[in-house]
């Protein structure tokens, strides 16, 4: 900001109530303009603001067209800054108008927006006074124009507000509903959307047909999404609270701003969350600037590229890799610092040696660091030993840690499923900044169908009948694409692809690194365990019944649970054979 934006930011800050909402310097509508100032209030409407640093002395002529000033000796033409201003605002109400929840539908102001719009200019180094006695107001209507003398820090608040509030040609319409709200941000800015998994990033092209129903994050997600400085940060989220899509836009605005040669690096641990990754930066057209990869392929690729010994098969190679990697690392024989900036989801699946290893990888003049968190995640063995700070694995995050709560992946029914089996974990534990909070999810208050659990006699039973409610959701308009079966362990995996074969249904099991196709139209079979980071509007949950195990670990057991339960959005089917503990946690009775 120059210094006359950040004064107008601090009053705009102070003396607006809590009910407006301020963008600077956000890329607004199709085209993209880059207005100020946007201010938004439910009842006032939408308001574009244009500012001006400049002196008396720097214009030399205004007329309502164009402005000749000379603010570095040498004499430019531009555009008047109310036209500016205006242009900006004509483009926001054009893209508005063509949602029909957003205008009048009959009456004298048929097809115009419900609400109130205006634009208008600010000149933070040019008094009324001088406004007026140089002839300004000739060039633009003295009431769109607030003055530096009309921004006092200790001024009136409502003063303030009027003089913004007379910037609009009406007033009328009504107070605008959180919905109306919510299309207005979907937009005026399409990297607030909150598209399916596998279209994460996806913006609407400027033609096409409006959806009926628009999803944006939430004001907290966007907020965070969009101050993301330089520097290391973490966000600890609860499962479904959109840690991804805050990447994605993160990794997507660090790649197109860059004007550094070194790529962005995505980790994650599971397989099939990388290669979702990398399918959506690569539909981006990002892949040669953003590289989604697994740890352990990072690591692999890491070993050739510099020519370092990498292991034989064997039950140790993935721990010989990563500690060949430290090492190269430590010899100065793998370079450090070779990206832009990294960024980790689900990072709660990494050991501390290896955050360490990838602290190292960020360029120190950048210095720019993600990690994605939420420990009641963690379902891996490595977690029992997850007494460490960031601090002592060299990421330096405190006083830039936030946390998300709020749950919109799963309806309140289906979040409610989860923690009837995983409540006992789920118990809030409060950390300083440097340490790893366990955070209890807030459903955002989606309804919908309450999950289907059932007992059935065997676990043959259990699978057939989960390969008929998925034929059944199939023909209720789900495409196979949009179903998984998430299996505790691979001889489930194997008799569920036999029972989706006798109903000849497409299906596609991942049992290693390539197997899984994100854009296949096929039902997803996987382990509870590499589904993790991903979402399927349907999801199948066999064998509950024999969770957990004799030899399991319950609280592990009851994690598990929990991440495959919340990978569902809309339906979840959960059945159940055997004498388990989680049968009883469901509510339903042991067999007699």
């Amino acid at each position: 900001m120059t210094n006359g934006e950040r004064r107008l930011a601090e009053r705009l800050e102070k003396k607006l109530d809590d009910d407006y909402l301020l963008w600077y310097d956000v890329a607004v509508g199709p085209k993209q303009s880059h207005p100020d100032f946007v201010v938004l209030h439910p009842r006032r409407g939408i308001l574009i603001l244009e500012t001006k640093d400049w002196r008396l002395d720097t214009i030399r002529r205004a007329t309502p067209q164009a402005w000749e000033i000379v603010p570095d000796g040498h004499l430019k033409v531009v555009i008047n800054p109310l036209a500016q201003a205006r242009h900006c605002a004509i483009q926001v109400v054009n893209a508005l108008e063509r949602d029909r929840q957003l205008i009048h539908t009959s009456g004298f102001h048929e097809g115009k927006l419900a609400f109130p719009w205006g634009h208008g200019v600010v000149f933070t180094h040019i008094t009324r006074k001088q406004f007026e006695s140089a002839g300004l107001d000739q060039a633009i209507e003295p009431h769109l124009v607030i003055c530096s003398d009309e921004m006092p820090e200790a001024g009136d608040p409502e003063e303030f507000q009027q003089r913004l509030w007379s910037m609009f040609p009406h007033a009328f319409g009504k107070v605008m509903s959180l919905p109306q709200l919510d299309r207005v941000r979907w937009i005026m800015f399409p990297e607030v959307r909150v598209q399916t998994q596998g279209n994460l990033f996806d913006d609407q092209d400027a033609e096409a047909e409006l959806p009926d129903v628009m999803k944006v994050m939430d004001l907290q997600q966007e907020q965070l999404a969009r101050s993301l400085g330089d520097g290391h940060r973490v966000i600890h989220g609860v499962a479904g609270s959109g840690k991804t899509m805050i990447l994605g836009y993160r990794a997507e605005y660090l790649a197109k701003a860059s004007r550094s040669g070194k790529p962005i690096l995505v980790l994650c641990y599971n397989e099939p969350l990388a290669v979702k990754l990398h399918a959506t930066f690569e539909a981006r057209d990002l892949a040669d600037r953003v590289h989604a990869r697994n740890f352990h392929k990072w690591c692999r690729q890491q070993l050739v590229a510099y020519g370092q010994p990498i292991p034989a098969q064997s039950p140790a190679m993935f721990d010989e890799m990563v500690d060949n990697v430290i090492r190269g690392v430590e010899r100065s024989q793998i370079p450090s610092g070779q990206y832009q900036a990294i960024l980790i989801d689900e990072g709660h699946d990494f050991k501390p040696e290896w955050l360490k290893l990838v602290a190292q990888m960020v360029d120190p003049t950048t210095n720019s660091l993600l990690l994605l968190y939420d420990d009641a995640q963690s379902i891996y063995e490595r977690r029992k030993a997850r007494q460490f700070s960031f601090k002592s694995v060299g990421i330096e995050a405190q006083g830039r840690t936030t946390i998300l709560k709020i749950n919109y992946r799963n309806t309140r029914q289906i979040l409610q499923t989860a923690n009837r089996v995983a409540a006992d974990l789920l118990t809030p534990e409060d950390k300083d900044d440097d340490g790893i909070p366990l955070i209890r999810p807030v459903s955002c208050g989606r309804d919908g169908e309450a999950p289907l659990i059932l007992r059935l006699p065997t676990h043959r039973d259990e699978l057939e009948k989960i390969a008929e409610l998925l034929q059944s959701s199939h023909q209720e308009g789900y495409a196979w694409g949009d179903m998984a079966v998430l299996c505790r362990d691979y001889a489930t995996m194997d008799a569920c692809s036999s029972a989706l074969r006798r109903r000849r249904l497409p299906h596609q099991v991942r049992k290693s690194r390539g197997d899984y196709r994100p854009g296949a139209d096929t039902i997803k079979v996987m382990t509870m365990r590499v589904s993790k980071g991903l979402e399927f509007p349907v999801v199948a949950l066999p064998g509950v019944g024999q969770m957990p195990a004799p030899d399991e670990d319950e609280t592990e057991a009851a994690r598990l649970f929990y991440v495959a339960a919340t990978r569902a959005t809309s339906r979840l089917f959960v059945t159940v054979s055997g004498t388990g503990e989680f049968g009883r946690r469901l509510g339903l009775d042991a067999p007699a």
